[in-house]
């Protein structure tokens, strides 16, 4: 717990900075025309990233696999007057994520910042317990999904000029479960992306 607090001390700095223009002023809408889409974003940490992005002035469609926890977040935040859509997502199936891409170029002319932050914990506990069952689970939730969705907005995002890619991991990376196991795949396919997009 001390060290999940460390790293969100450390990124809260990190972000603070990234906010502030050469005066030392914190730029008003520094996302403005920015189009994000948030996974797993009507509750916790997504719903929390969605919000921070649309006060900062990006255009953000949410997404959940319930439409029911959609209707509620999107309808909290536009409360709050910010600039919210939503769409049902399950990112493990093909035509949710097409339908999750395809919404925010239809409503906001594409996309610029993509936070993959779905994931799945089926089990704790000893490794040799865990099924195939869950061993399938967590690799097409955690991993596959997230490299075919940001395989999915690169184009568009090239189309705009460029964007930015967050997956939202763990430190639990670090830690020998299978979810975690997945998490330390996810850096992996955000390493490989940086090399493939860099060259």
């Amino acid at each position: 717990m001390q060290k999940t607090g460390l790293v969100l001390s450390a990124c809260a700095r990190t972000w603070k900075s990234v906010r502030m223009a050469s005066s030392g002023v914190a730029r008003l809408n520094p996302l403005e025309n920015k189009v994000a889409l948030v996974t797993a974003s009507t509750d916790g940490i997504g719903l929390a990233i969605a919000q921070r992005l649309a006060q900062d002035g990006a255009r953000v469609v949410l997404s959940s696999r319930k439409q029911e926890n959609v209707d509620r977040a999107v309808a909290a935040l536009q409360g709050e007057g910010l600039s919210v859509t939503g769409t049902v997502c399950h990112v493990g199936k093909a035509e949710d994520r097409e339908r999750l891409v395809a919404t925010a170029v239809k409503l906001h002319g594409g996309v610029d910042i993509l936070i993959s932050n779905a994931a799945v914990n089926p089990v704790f506990g000893n490794i040799m317990d865990v099924t195939e069952e869950v061993w399938d689970k967590v690799l097409d939730i955690n991993v596959k999904a997230t490299a075919l969705l940001i395989k999915a907005v690169v184009p568009e995002m090239e189309k705009r000029g460029g964007g930015s890619v967050v997956i939202v991991a763990s430190i639990g990376a670090y830690s020998p479960f299978p979810l975690w196991m997945g998490k330390e795949r996810e850096e992996s396919i955000k390493e490989t992306m940086q090399i493939r997009r860099a060259s």
